[in-house]
């Protein structure tokens, strides 16, 4: 059976006592191996039987990235329970209902998000167990102590050690040993069963649980692992949540498969404690390649030209020009450059590499090779500039209802401004409706055919004919093959701007081409829903615009005019020339703090989630379009550039 318990023993059987997982619980990282990874996730597995938690339960993790994690989900699957992993950046109220639309029977839960959990704990009409995932400490009894909700706690380390006695001692569960039970319930696992209950983000409505198959997992790992090529004993920092199949698949079981070491951010302190800590693991664990989102790298790039900018304009002339150099020998990465461009482009990025470079991949540690990018598109801008600087950043693309990855690029085979080669196990077709397909080069919607795609959505069967079609799975992604053989996404159809005249448009193509030519938007979505023109909500680099105010005034009126005239850039971009003028901004609303987790208005990849964003700031969209005409100048912008101190 293809599943990935089979894959834990295999890896356990391959790599033994070398290192799987590494979590910092003291002043250093401690790990543990491939062997006890499997012998610990064995006993936790028949902590759970004993208490009936077992085949046909679902059992739901709440918490950051750390090695009980990672045993926790194992020793759930091997009881034959699935898994409903959840993000630690959900709401209270989203976390209720992925609860009770999953029937949870029990959550794991970290110390850092204990609290969040017992605010809803008594809307649950049947009440969990709830098993405190993290270590038992005086802060987390206390906790316990003024729970509001949750009346008992378990903890993960004492579950453990129970159902290593009672392996040890051979204990009897219903007349069964406990051994005899646990190898039962592992010979009725099938390759078709749920592993994960995968809630989506919800970034055009209602979240949706995705069942994901031990199939699903074990193909899309195999097949990913043929397009990049990692060595046994690499290891990587896990930045990600836990919770995505992105981090399942790649972190999780492709680790298992080549024998690589998975480190976990230090997370004490809750998520600004992991911000804080962020840099200095990295120079801890010295990862051979990393996992990331747009705009994770986004946030490395530009702290990068900041911090090269306040050496001085000597410095700054040497990065630009060895930047520009570096991105033109490089060409797209797939096709190179003539030798001439190649030639003449030497020594500027030859000085760069030797006085600057290696000073921005430190950031990384000494053993850095690539990153894979996922989650959302990766603006060209930056993999451009990753590339140049000697750490690339490889955009992939996936959908979690294909487990998730569909392409990627690789060392061995990638193009700049494309999502990459399509793994070898999945078919991948360009639709333009039910009956006919796209000719090359057409845009039209990605649809997939494979064994990892998903079973279906959990207790939503309408969702799942929606988008399961004899056999394939339609993507609601748009995008085109193009002549090399690359897939290009180029926007989600359910996201599609719509003009008065019924026109489409994708909000992505605006949005990238508006963040990689844009001196002062830090972050943007673009909207028209029918109206007479297009609009862009924006958060502002408000540092980089006091700066070039400096010299002159620096009123609300004067600032509108400035980003209004710092939007129309692209418009000149020859990457960015063929967006329809219909299609380019003509207003804007300036929201005064970023996008953020807060309000649920990005997910735990850090992508929009638009429909949110619309509501939230719905009164400020209605202002935008109030007058009919396209004239920045109202109130709330001014408001807004007020309260960021202009």
């Amino acid at each position: 059976m293809r599943t990935v318990i089979r894959l834990l023993h295999e890896g356990a059987a391959a790599f033994g006592n070398e290192p799987y997982l590494g979590e910092k619980t003291g002043q250093a990282y401690e790990t543990v191996s491939f062997r006890d990874t499997d012998r610990l996730s064995d006993a936790f597995a028949a902590a759970l039987v004993k208490r009936g938690l077992c085949r046909g339960r679902h059992i739901a993790l709440l918490s950051e990235g750390r090695s009980a994690w990672v045993i926790g989900e194992f020793g759930v699957l091997k009881a034959g329970c699935v898994s409903v992993p959840l993000s630690t950046k959900l709401l209270p109220e989203e976390i209720l209902f992925r609860l009770v639309h999953s029937e949870a029977a029990a959550v794991l839960v970290s110390q850092n998000n204990f609290e969040k959990l017992d605010q809803v704990y008594s809307q649950l009409t049947s009440r969990p167990a709830v098993i405190c995932i993290s270590g038992r400490n005086t802060e987390m009894d206390i906790m316990a102590s003024r729970a509001h909700g949750i009346q008992e706690v378990l903890y993960f380390e004492e579950l453990v050690t129970e159902g290593q006695d009672d392996i040890a001692n051979n204990t009897e569960i219903e007349g069964t040993s406990v051994v005899e039970a646990l190898e039962q319930i592992e010979a009725g696992i099938h390759e078709d069963d749920t592993v994960t209950i995968s809630y989506t983000s919800g970034t055009t409505g209602n979240p949706k649980g995705i069942m994901l198959t031990h199939l699903n997992y074990w193909d899309n790992a195999h097949a990913a692992a043929e397009l990049v090529t990692v060595e046994r004993g690499w290891k990587s920092l896990i930045m990600l949540p836990l919770d995505h199949s992105f981090a399942h698949t790649v972190g999780l079981y492709i680790f298992l498969y080549r024998g690589l070491t998975m480190y976990f951010v230090d997370a004490r302190g809750g998520p600004m404690g992991a911000l804080r800590n962020l840099p200095k693991n990295l120079l801890e664990v010295n990862p051979d390649f990393l996992l990331t989102v747009p705009a994770l790298s986004g946030n490395f790039m530009k702290k990068m030209v900041q911090g090269i900018s306040a050496k001085g304009p000597f410095i700054s002339r040497i990065f630009q020009k060895g930047l520009a150099a570096g991105i033109a020998r490089a060409g797209d990465g797939f096709t190179k450059p003539p030798l001439g461009v190649r030639f003449a482009s030497f020594f500027p990025w030859f000085i760069a590499n030797i006085l600057i470079f290696p000073k921005l991949r430190a950031v990384f540690g000494r053993d850095i090779k690539f990153c894979i990018g996922g989650g959302a598109l990766l603006e060209i801008k930056q993999q451009e500039f990753f590339n140049a600087i000697g750490v690339p950043i490889y955009q992939g693309y996936g959908l979690t209802e294909n487990a998730p990855i569909i392409c990627t690029n690789a060392p061995k085979k990638h193009k700049f401004g494309t999502s990459g080669a399509i793994i070898p196990s999945l078919d991948v077709r360009i639709m333009k409706d039910e009956d006919a397909a796209c000719t090359p080069g057409e845009v039209g919607q990605i649809v997939t055919r494979g064994d990892s795609v998903m079973k279906g959505y959990y207790k939503n069967e309408e969702a799942t004919a929606e988008v399961l079609k004899v056999g394939w799975l339609w993507s609601g992604d748009l995008g085109y093959i193009d002549s090399d053989g690359f897939l290009v996404v180029t926007g989600r159809e359910k996201a599609l701007l719509i003009a008065a005249d019924g026109e489409k448009y994708s909000p992505e193509t605006i949005e990238e081409a508006i963040i990689n030519t844009s001196r002062y938007v830090h972050q943007v979505m673009a909207y028209n829903e029918q109206s007479k023109f297009t609009g862009v909500l924006v958060t502002l680099d408000t540092e980089r615009l006091k700066q070039d105010l400096d010299h002159g005034p620096g009123d609300p009126d004067t600032v509108i005019d400035l980003v209004r005239k710092d939007l129309c850039v692209f418009h000149t971009h020859p990457d960015y020339a063929d967006i329809p003028s219909q299609w380019r901004p003509s207003s804007f609303v300036i929201i005064p703090e970023a996008f953020s987790e807060d309000h649920g208005l990005v997910n735990s990849t850090m992508k929009l989630v638009r429909h949110k964003v619309r509501e939230h700031y719905r009164d400020r969209i209605e202002e935008m379009y109030a007058t009919g005409t396209a004239d920045p100048h109202f109130p709330g912008n001014r408001e807004a550039l007020k309260a960021l101190g202009f």
